[in-house]
């Protein structure tokens, strides 16, 4: 199940990726995705479960695109 996961989230983060080609994306996109897709497995691996994985990812959003902005 967890292997599962990882490679959905996985090919999330690659069509995330392949969807900016066209233009170069800025500093807050490039932190919104890899928070997203750090905050999802880090929220995937201490709460478990559906809810660990959507509010690890919306908080690892969150944090990335302000960090990004940052920069």
């Amino acid at each position: 199940m967890m292997n599962t996961k990882i490679l959905i989230s996985v090919a999330a983060a690659a069509l995330m990726a392949m969807t900016g080609c066209t233009t170069n994306p800025t500093n807050a996109q490039i932190g919104t995705g890899v928070g997203a897709v750090g905050g999802g497995l880090l929220g995937n691996a201490v709460f478990g479960g559906t809810l660990g994985t959507v509010g690890g990812a919306a908080a690892g959003a969150l944090i990335g695109n302000e960090i990004g902005k940052k920069q």
